[in-house]
């Protein structure tokens, strides 16, 4: 990096601001910065006018500092002695300029109401401020960042236009006006909330129709994997109206709302009425979509400990408004959000990906843009599969827990269950597993034991329903 090369002009204002700006000269040459100064470089039989002139409109001055005070803002406007001359060619070329990036004026002395002296032609620049011994380290290092054109902030490159905004193919869920009025309503405890939460997930639940895939190029897994990436945006929106719910107003009416809204995802994850001609896989990319959506809302009530809350989406029942898939009857619990997704098992076998499941690695992927780590999907995920184990009379009434396959990564007991250690705590977060002590989880967890009860596995990964309970310390303090 080069030194830059700077003139300081000053006024002579007494001896005690001299040696200031001689000091100052000097720590800016200790960081690199070489200084034209006139005490070090005007010498006997020069002349001082063109010095003056020289230093100001020389090309290879790339930066002047106008240290101001009292006297020098007097002097520039009474166009008074040297300070009147360098002023008179200062702000010619100031105004000449339209960068106006080579002069900046550094402030040493400020009037009784706290306003800094400075020249008149400047009072609309922005200044850099030394006056103040408790922020001058802080404000010579703006100092140095302007003289090497390293700005604190520096502008980002422009980026490429997100896939969900391209025209020709972008899809709209048309939620996000909707959706910041209800965080806004909710946040603000506004009379409206209410309305404002119906609003957005009548629209969510109605626009959801434009992510159906109907014309499509190429493989339909390929189909099913934009289509996903696609609804990220509107995934955000949902999980950010979540969050509100939970840390801003979990009341029973706006829990019996999310419960709602969740039921009506359920008709999309199987053949529409008027649809006759269909394979099992068409509706694949709405299974995904519904099952995370679940997941992140159970997820993010567990995390701001809203137990009763999530009980509540655990222990309902869902509407089924017509026949979907081969129910006996119109009601049925949460695990109709986890279903098999056959094109994304095709996928891994069409191109030898060779993943234990292509399913769990998109939702640990994604992950990284919701806002919420991935260690609270898997602690939800396993409380869904035990509360699922743990309810179920029928076989097929299972939770398989994708985003387990990666409990490898975690060590002992989820948060939930490490801190049921104290009884008090654990008395909290027993709904969820819908037990009263934890003497009820033996049954089931000698079962897992014993084989009688089948424990997820990928090949050789799998996790333990004991470890991840922490089972032995469960509820053992006050």
């Amino acid at each position: 990096m080069e030194h830059p090369k700077l003139f300081i002009s000053y006024s002579w204002s007494d001896s005690t601001h001299a040696q200031w700006v001689l000091e100052l000269a000097s720590e800016l040459s200790e960081s690199g910065v070489e200084v034209v100064l006139d005490k070090w470089d005007l010498k006997e039989g020069h002349d001082s006018l063109a010095f003056m002139e020289k230093m100001v409109t020389d090309r290879e001055i790339k930066k002047v500092v106008i240290v101001t005070d009292k006297t020098y803002a007097e002097k520039a406007d009474g166009r008074a002695g040297g300070v009147g001359t360098e002023t008179q060619i200062i702000s010619k070329e100031i105004y000449d300029n339209q960068e106006q990036e080579k002069f900046v004026a550094v402030v040493t002395e400020k009037d009784d109401e706290g306003e800094p002296y400075l020249p008149t032609y400047y009072k609309s620049r922005i200044y850099i401020d030394l006056s103040e011994s408790e922020k001058y380290t802080e404000n010579f290092e703006t100092l140095l960042r302007w003289i090497f054109d390293k700005p604190l902030y520096v502008k980002p490159e422009i980026g490429k236009i997100p896939a969900f905004l391209v025209e020709e193919k972008s899809i709209s869920l048309g939620t996000t006006a909707a959706q910041k009025r209800v965080i806004s309503a909710i946040r603000g405890n506004k009379p409206y909330s209410a309305g404002a939460l119906d609003e957005y997930f009548q629209i969510f639940s109605e626009n959801i129709e434009n992510f159906r895939i109907n014309d499509f190029d190429g493989e339909f897994d390929d189909a099913v994997i934009e289509n996903i990436e696609q609804f990220i945006p509107y995934r955000n929106e949902a999980i950010q109206v979540f969050t509100a719910i939970g840390q801003y107003a979990p009341s029973e009416e706006n829990i019996l709302k999310l419960h709602r809204f969740l039921e009506s995802l359920i008709p999309y994850m199987s053949r529409p009425e008027q649809i006759t001609s269909y394979r099992d896989w068409d509706f694949d990319n709405f299974k995904f979509l519904a099952h995370e959506l679940f997941l992140y809302a159970i997820a993010i009530l567990i995390k701001l400990e809203r137990f009763d809350q999530t009980n509540v989406l655990l222990t309902q029942q869902y509407y089924l408004s017509r026949d979907v898939g081969h129910e006996k009857n119109n009601m049925t619990n949460f695990t109709k959000f986890r279903s098999y997704i056959k094109s994304l098992e095709h996928r891994n076998n069409r191109l030898e990906l060779r993943r234990l499941s292509v399913r769990s690695d998109i939702l640990e992927q994604r992950s990284s843009s919701s806002g919420l780590d991935f260690k609270y999907l898997m602690q939800a995920d396993f409380v869904l599969f035990m509360r699922a184990d743990i309810d179920r009379k029928e076989v097929y009434n299972s939770w398989w827990p994708e985003t387990l396959l990666y409990a490898r990564r975690h060590h002992g007991a989820f948060e939930i269950f490490a801190r049921s250690i104290s009884k008090s705590y654990f008395d909290k977060t027993k709904c969820l597993l819908n037990i009263s002590s934890p003497k009820e989880l033996l049954p089931i967890l000698e079962s897992y034991e014993n084989n009688a009860r089948e424990i997820p596995r990928w090949e050789m990964d799998s996790f333990s329903p004991i470890n991840l309970l922490g089972f032995e310390k469960l509820a053992s303090l006050p």
